[in-house]
Parts: structure tokens; C-alpha cells; sequence
């Protein structure tokens, strides 16, 4: 066995040994699952490989004449020879070609396995357990939990009081602005897909549009104007949102966040997207705690 047989072995095993080395201190079994195992078994073939090809061919190098027909073509006096394909390459390409079918039809379907999906099923399975580690928790946990989710994924355009950044968006400090009430009997709105369907636009007009923003801004407290009979139709006479038909104009019902949080809702500052693949319900109900007690 000649010198460069040695390095060529040495630096294959090297190679290896380093692999191996790196898949332990992931904590990983090379042999746990098809993937890691098909992974490891590359991976040494590819060290293996390089070895031999390299010792053959720095070998044929140094002993190899060139030898066989010219082309007739040649570029500055430089001409290229007609020689056959070399067997090991296409013995090689043969190989491959074969490995690929197995790899992807057998061994390895390409139909059988997706990254996402796999994150998908390990995200649900987490889910699944979380809610069921949580099903029961009391309130101050909830809280504490909205909180966490709150700081994540809403305060960013809510601000981290709550107080929606001077008016860009909704302020959960208090439940609406007179501004904000007005706006919606001006245009009507559609977004929170509540069953009572769209509230049409200019509900009310001038004066009585007033008085209904400044009753509803004051959070419903003193006498009841007149001109409140056109939401309480939808509404109630409460303003609590008839069960669930429609939105409470009084408090974060938990029946509001969820609506909105399944369907998002347009702002000032961009359109708030749906929440209902990123939380789960015990989330969605902490958050609604957590909510609640900024208002409150």
C-alpha cells in the first residue's frame, strides 16, 4: 500500500469520524428513524468516494500518456482527442440514475414525507398538549399568560400598555373613542364575520349620530338617547351584542375577541391578520383575560 493509498484512507476516515462525532453531540440515534440513518449512510459514502476517486486519479495522472485520435477542430493549435466516455463515469452515472429511482419511488417516497407537513403534525401534537395541560388553569394564570402572548403578538401596533399608540389603533385602555363610533355609523362595518351579518353605513345621521357616539364612548352609563333604538335591533337594548349576533359595544366580551381574532380587522396603521392558525383556545381565552383587565 503506497503513501498516498494511506492519506487517502486516513482522510476518509477523518472524515467520518467527524460526521459521526457531529450527529452524537445533536443528541441524535443515527439509526432512530429512516432519514438520519439514509442521511449518515450518504454522508460516508460521499468520504468513501472521494477517497477512491482522488487516489485514482492522482495515480493515472502521474503514470497516463495521453493517447487516441484528434478532432478535427482546434482552437489556437489546441486540439481535442475522440475518446470514448470512461467506464467509471458512466458505470457511475448508471449507479446514481438507478440509487435515484430507489431513493425516490422506494426508499425514500417523494410523496411520503413533507418538512411542513412535519412541522405541522409536531405543532398540533404540542397543541394538543398544551391545551390540555391548561384546560382548567384559573384567572391570574390566564392573565399572566395573555400577557406573554399580548407582549408577542399585539403590542408591536397596540403598544405595550395597550393604549394603541396615541389612537393609530384600537385602545384597549378604554372601549371606543366618540371618533371611532361616529366612524363606523358613517361607513358601516363588515369585518368581524358575527352572524347578525353587515351593519349598513349612516345608521344615523348629524345630531343623532352624536348622541349615539357620546352614549356608546361613555361606556352606555347615564340616560339612553332616542336615537340608540337603532342599534339596540342588533345589539340590544344593552349594547352586550344579543348573545353573540353582534359586537359588544360595552366590554372585550370574550365573544368580540374571538371574532376578531379568527377574521382580523382593518386599522389605521394596516390590516390586523387572523390570529386562528397562530393561537389555540386556551391562548385566544387568555388573551381575552388579559384584555379585559386593561380596560378594566
Amino acid at each position: 500500500m503506497n503513501a498516498l493509498m494511506i492519506k487517502a484512507l486516513a482522510f476518509a476516515a477523518i472524515l467520518i469520524i467527524a460526521t459521526i462525532a457531529v450527529v452524537m453531540s445533536l443528541d441524535m440515534d443515527v439509526f432512530a428513524d429512516d432519514i438520519t440513518a439514509i442521511t449518515m449512510g450518504g454522508a460516508i459514502a460521499i468520504a468513501t468516494i472521494t477517497a477512491a476517486v482522488a487516489v485514482k486519479y492522482i495515480n493515472q495522472i502521474k503514470t497516463d500518456t495521453a493517447s487516441g485520435e484528434l478532432a478535427d477542430e482546434n482552437w489556437d493549435g489546441i486540439q481535442e482527442y475522440e475518446n470514448e466516455l470512461p467506464s467509471g463515469w458512466a458505470y457511475s452515472f448508471l449507479a446514481l440514475f438507478i440509487w435515484s429511482m430507489w431513493y425516490g419511488l422506494i426508499g425514500y417516497p417523494v410523496n411520503a414525507y413533507s418538512q411542513i407537513g412535519e412541522y405541522n403534525e409536531e405543532v398540533l401534537a404540542y397543541n394538543k398538549k398544551f391545551e390540555a395541560t391548561h384546560k382548567n388553569a384559573d384567572t391570574a394564570t390566564l392573565k399572566e399568560m395573555g400577557e406573554s402572548i399580548f407582549l408577542v403578538q399585539c403590542q408591536q401596533c397596540h403598544g405595550v400598555t395597550g393604549d394603541g399608540l396615541s389612537g393609530k389603533a384600537q385602545d384597549f385602555t378604554a372601549r371606543m373613542s366618540k371618533d371611532q363610533v361616529l366612524d363606523v355609523i358613517k361607513n358601516g362595518q363588515n369585518q368581524l364575520g358575527y352572524p347578525m351579518g353587515v351593519m349598513p353605513a349612516g345608521m344615523a345621521q348629524g345630531e343623532q349620530a352624536e348622541e349615539i357616539a357620546v352614549y356608546v364612548a361613555s361606556g352606555m352609563r347615564g340616560p339612553q338617547p332616542a336615537s340608540f333604538a337603532a342599534c339596540s335591533s342588533c345589539h340590544g337594548v344593552d349594547g352586550q351584542g344579543n348573545d353573540g349576533m353582534s359586537p359588544n359595544l360595552v366590554s372585550y366580551d370574550a365573544a368580540l375577541m374571538s371574532h376578531t381574532l379568527q377574521n382580523g380587522k382593518k386599522g389605521m396603521i394596516g390590516k390586523m391578520p387572523s390570529f386562528k392558525t397562530l393561537i389555540t383556545p386556551v391562548q385566544e381565552k387568555a388573551l381575552t383575560v388579559y384584555v379585559q383587565s386593561l380596560s378594566n
